[in-house]
């Protein structure tokens, strides 16, 4: 007959297996926070440029003159590609990526397709940024570098640019339009203050129409009190 395990050592064992058991718990526990705070920060996260950064490269006698530099949109982009075009008139090609919301664009100016623009749109895009523009002036030097030789001298440009760059958090923001009675304007400029929202443009027609900008993350609560504020006279528009 098997002789029966102590109470103690039994105890001991049940005690160690729980123990065992709460580890593995929190080590799941703890890379799956990991996991969630990861993707957190590849989706929410993003950044912008305090100001324009800079590199050089020379490659096989070829220069390529990299700026990368914060902006508000495709208009302001285009003038400073238009101001560096008239800069270098000697170049052979001014290619560019915007990162910009909507209004993102790349262009190869000549490049073969795909081996300059696009490129430089991907590292602005690994490096998490927004409201930025990348520019690679080239002044060509005789030597065809192929479509790989041109990526890796396009990616290099722009990402040794970025290695001295001040990021700065970036704040999603969420363009609105609200059309209300004017009894309730002035409530409203008061609830878009609180908010920190800005406001892009008044029109006083029939109704007041407020056109503004709030922070993604603000911007549910901020209908919602406009709209309880208004009594339900507030209208939304696209």
């Amino acid at each position: 007959m098997r002789a029966p395990v102590p109470r103690s050592l039994n105890s001991s064992a049940n005690e160690t297996g729980i123990a065992a058991n709460f580890r593995h718990a929190d080590s799941t526990l703890a890379a799956r926070t990991r996991r969630a705070v990861q993707c957190l920060t590849r989706i929410d996260v993003v950044f912008t440029l305090q100001g324009p950064v800079h590199a050089e490269l020379l490659i096989k006698k070829s220069r390529f003159i990299a700026c990368v530099q914060p902006v508000e949109g495709r208009v302001q982009a285009r003038e400073i590609i238009a101001a560096l075009r008239d800069g270098h008139p000697g170049a052979a090609h001014v290619c560019w990526a915007l990162m910009a919301g909507g209004q993102s664009a790349a262009n190869d100016d000549g490049e073969p397709g795909g081996t300059a623009g696009r490129p430089m749109l991907e590292v602005l895009r690994h490096h998490q940024l927004e409201g930025v523009l990348a520019t690679v002036v080239r002044y060509f030097g005789g030597v065809k570098l192929g479509a790989g030789g041109l990526v890796r001298a396009y990616t290099d440009a722009v990402a040794q640019a970025l290695l001295g760059a001040a990021l700065v958090p970036r704040v999603a923001r969420r363009a609105l339009h609200c059309v209300l009675p004017y009894d309730c304007e002035g409530m409203a400029r008061r609830e878009l203050a609180a908010a920190q929202a800005q406001i892009e443009q008044v029109r006083h027609e029939a109704q007041v129409h407020l056109h503004f900008s709030a922070a993604e993350t603000d911007a549910p609560g901020l209908i919602a009190r406009i709209n309880n504020m208004a009594q339900g006279r507030a209208r939304w528009l696209a």
